[in-house]
């Protein structure tokens, strides 16, 4: 029943940029050398994806991303019956495919996908490391080299949309934010080409949205929105333009807010 996969075709083939701010590298290379599964906890755009995608390239391993979203099923998961001229045939899931080659296999906001479909995940996250295809009748071993990677956002934690305690309590976490202004600062500057005092400029932008977070903002500025903003600006748009188009127009659609974070982009610019 199984799928003939070209691993090489998850790797990274090329160094991610990624700055750390801490221990985080130290930390989970010492979970993968466990095959700990592992859960990122920050707000959005703070670097969660990024991170793991340069502890795939630091450990050379194959590396499968899934965007997890309310309507995806088990079956999204885990793979499917399909028609073709011949008659039907069985397509393996990412979450199976990473199980039988030794990739990572990262989940990208788990809590955007439905309960019912996330228990998929139990049995590959404790010591059976298996995963039974109920449509096939296959019990899948884990390759030696998999892991599990999930990642979500504790600022939109609700009754409805949180991980039950079954589930969480069968990873080790690592919780996540927005780099300290220097390392965002090199961050911004090292990913869009612009010089360092106008990424400077757009750091502090965003430290004073992101003390407006639950005063009139869900989220503030991410640093990938300081990364689209520094490279318009690079790119010769103007400096206020593209702060207007990258981190206040996306951020809100309320008219007095927006008047609040066109005044900081003022300030600066």
């Amino acid at each position: 029943m199984s799928n003939k996969v070209n691993s090489e075709q998850y790797r990274i083939t090329s160094a991610p940029f990624y700055q750390p701010a801490g221990d985080e590298v130290e930390l989970y290379k010492a979970a993968y050398a466990a095959r700990m599964p592992m859960m990122l906890k920050g707000p959005t755009g703070c670097g969660k994806s990024r991170f793991v995608e340069y502890m795939a390239y630091t450990l050379d391993r194959p590396l499968i991303t899934v965007a997890c979203n309310e309507d995806m099923t088990a079956s999204d998961l885990v793979g499917r019956f399909l028609l073709d001229k011949d008659g039907t045939k069985w397509q393996d899931g990412p979450l199976t495919t990473a199980a039988r080659i030794g990739a990572i296999c990262y989940l990208d906001e788990i809590v955007e996908a439905r309960q019912d479909t996330t228990v998929v995940i139990h049995p590959l996250t404790d010591h059976r490391r298996q995963m039974p295809l109920d449509k096939t009748g296959e019990l899948i071993t884990a390759h030696p080299d998999f892991q599990l990677v999930i990642s979500y956002n504790p600022g939109y934690q609700s009754l409805m949309k949180d991980l039950k305690q079954s589930t969480k309590q069968r990873f080790g976490a690592l919780d996540f934010d927005y780099p300290a202004p220097e390392i965002e600062t090199q961050v911004v500057a090292q990913e869009s080409g612009l010089d360092e005092d106008t990424a400077k400029k757009l750091v502090q932008i965003a430290e004073r949205t992101r003390n407006l977070k639950g005063h009139g903002l869900d989220e503030g500025i991410s640093t990938r929105l300081l990364v689209y903003a520094a490279q318009l600006i690079h790119s010769g748009i103007d400096a206020q333009a593209a702060c207007q188009m990258t981190m206040v127009t996306p951020l809100t659609d309320d008219p007095d807010m927006r008047d609040t974070l066109q005044a900081a982009v003022a300030t600066f610019f």
